[in-house]
């Protein structure tokens, strides 16, 4: 019998202490539970990766993250996207198991990955944290785009939150978001890592021809690190808002590669770091 696949969501016992009682009973929880993305190119098949995750939109998670680390560039390279059947793989892990099957000529080496990736679910680029590394990686400066209105700005985390129903169940979640220029919600995808929320949302992206980002805003539900602000790049957005701060060195690779930053987003005020020239400020 096939076990069942894991959900978004588990319920936990609980002690719930209030100021004159206590009381036991259960809460519902964040599921998180490890994923291993394993790329698969003719007959050989090369884990990757393994993240800890939230269950639900593996594919995308998995083809989003092989899309922003440059392994896989379009749609047309991927023959197949499946959860592991492969023998020896109990049965109670073929859901915690993704293998991304790409076309035999489409990736001519990839034996670097083996010493090239390894991940959690907040480490990133795992080490290629430079500058320097993206340039030579080629990844280009985004398109100019349409101006953003700041009223439009400053509803995108309102919306944002409106379609964060896991994080309305649980409380626990990080979210990213994907806007049009007018602010019209395209996806939003959740998980306890927000480099896996973002890699969700390209993978959605990059799975229905929808790439590059051009002259749309990605919005991220907690701080914007560098490695957002690589992933956005390498998607082709020209924006990216964070509810929280910005580090330093997203400021700095915002600012080199001519991306709009903003941070500290909230309903009556939000701060750019770079590229204001996309916003129509006053």
């Amino acid at each position: 019998m096939t076990p069942a696949r894991p959900g978004p969501t588990t319920r936990a016992p609980a002690w719930e202490v209030l100021e004159a009682a206590t009381r036991r009973g259960e809460d519902t929880v964040a599921t998180e539970e490890p994923m291993e993305i394993r790329l698969v190119c003719g007959d050989r098949r090369l884990p990757v990766a393994v993240t800890m995750r939230t269950p639900g939109a593996d594919f995308e998670l998995a083809t989003g993250f092989l899309f922003n680390e440059g392994v896989v560039r379009s749609p047309e390279q991927l023959r197949a996207v499946t959860y592991c059947v492969d023998p020896g793989v109990g049965q109670e892990q073929r859901y915690n198991i993704v293998n991304v099957e790409v076309r035999d000529a489409s990736v001519q080496d990839i034996t670097p990955l083996e010493r090239h990736f390894s991940m959690t679910s907040a480490c990133g680029v795992c080490g290629k944290a430079t500058l320097e590394g993206l340039q030579r990686r080629g990844l280009e400066r985004p398109v100019a785009g349409p101006r953003l209105e700041p009223e439009v700005v400053r509803c995108l985390p309102g919306k944002l939150r409106d379609a964060q129903h896991l994080f309305a169940a649980t409380g626990g979640l990080h979210a990213a978001g994907l806007f049009t220029s007018s602010g019209d919600l395209l996806a939003v995808r959740e998980d306890v890592g927000r480099h896996n929320a973002m890699d969700k949302v390209v993978g959605w992206a990059l799975m229905h021809g929808r790439l590059p980002l051009h002259g749309q805003v990605l919005v991220v539900s907690g701080r914007a690190s560098f490695e957002l602000v690589q992933k956005a790049l390498a998607a082709g957005a020209g924006t990216l808002c964070a509810v929280s701060a910005p580090s330093s060195l997203a400021v700095d690779l915002a600012s080199e590669f001519g991306m709009t930053l903003i941070g500290f987003l909230r309903p009556g005020r939000f701060k750019i770091y770079s590229g204001a020239e996309r916003v129509a400020l006053p």
